[in-house]
This record gives C-alpha cells, structure tokens and sequence, in this order.
C-alpha cells in the first residue's frame, strides 16, 4: 500500500541510488571509510561521478540519507508487528523477532554498518530510534507507573532497555548471527525478565 502524501519516485533514480550504496557497503568491506572517494564509489557502481552528485552532495550527506533508509525500513518492520490480539510481552517478543529477521535478511549490509566501527552513524541512529520506541511502550503499557514505585527514572529504564538492545544486535551481527532470531529473541526476552525480577 502507497502512501498518497509521499510522492513515487522514478523507478531509475531508486535504481541508481541502490547501485550507489551497494558501491559503498562493498567498499566498506575493503577498507577504511577517510579512503573511500566520490570517484571509488561511482567506478564501483558503473556510473558516471556527475550521476552521484544528482543524489547526494558528498560521501556525509549519502551516509545520512542511508541511516535514514535504514531507520524508516526498521520503523515499518517495527510497526507490522504491532496486533491488538496479543499479550504486550507477546508483541514485544514478534516485534524483536521481525526486527531480528529484517536484519539477518539483509546481513550483509547490517554487518557493515553495525557490526563495523567504520560508519557510528548506523548506530547512534538506531539507538536513537530504539530508545523512542522503548519510551513509547513504556507509556502505553503503564509501566512508567511501576518505575515511579520503585523509584527508578523512567529515563534509565530507558537507556537500560535501548543499551541492552543495540548490544545484543550489534554483538549477534559481529559474531556471524550465530542464533536464529526467533531463538534470540526469546532468550532476550529471558533475560529482561529475569533482570527485571532482580531489580
């Protein structure tokens, strides 16, 4: 389903620009980013340099919008998850797993650019985005209600929980994913419980 306020954009501009960041995920795997050129990225990608300038202004600007990429294909797989007929553990636990599967789907970007130190960018972006959304089902599931009995900020819970989370990724990406999402998941969701039981 399209959404109407966003307008369609060219089928070959979509094209060119996945030409271009498969350029650079691939040039990332070869070496340092400060070594990575305009010119590297478009003899990579089989286009011409002006044609990268007609998308992004430099190497900072396309980095940018492919963190934004990033963070809006995660959203949308965050967001299919969301069901009304579900426990919110139960919600929880499917919306950590799609995200899981997003990202083993395409490994080998995310490897790149969370399980390297090359490109922090990717990262800060999706803590960014996790402590949002941690915020947010804290709101919506009361729980902010039994952080204040217990005397613990709701603003540490949250940094707990986004912490917790981007290190289990980022550890799960740079060990090869050696578990499956759904069984990291739910050892995941083992562990928040069985550190919640002790706090």
């Amino acid at each position: 389903m399209t959404d109407p306020a966003k307008p369609r954009v060219d089928p070959r501009v979509l094209r060119t620009r996945q030409l271009l960041k498969d350029a650079l995920i691939d040039l990332l795997q070869e070496m340092d980013l400060e070594k990575i050129s305009v010119n590297r990225i478009a003899e990579r990608a089989t286009i011409n340099r002006v044609t990268f300038y007609l998308h992004y202004r430099d190497i900072p600007d396309m980095l940018e919008k492919m963190a934004d990429d990033m963070v809006e294909d995660i959203r949308r797989v965050w967001n299919q998850s969301e069901a009304n007929d579900r426990t919110p553990e139960q919600t929880e636990s499917q919306m950590l797993v799609h995200l899981l599967e997003h990202i083993a789907a395409h490994s080998k970007f995310y490897k790149i650019v969370l399980g390297s130190k090359r490109t922090p960018i990717f990262t800060e972006r999706l803590l960014k985005m996790l402590s949002e959304s941690i915020a947010l089902r804290i709101e919506r599931s009361g729980s902010d209600l039994a952080f204040t009995k217990s005397g613990t900020p709701k603003d540490i819970a949250i940094w707990y929980g986004s912490a917790a989370l981007i290190g289990t990724i980022v550890a799960w990406v740079r060990n090869d994913m050696p578990y499956s999402p759904a069984f990291l998941a739910k050892h995941f969701a083992i562990m928040t419980k069985t550190n919640d039981a002790v706090e």
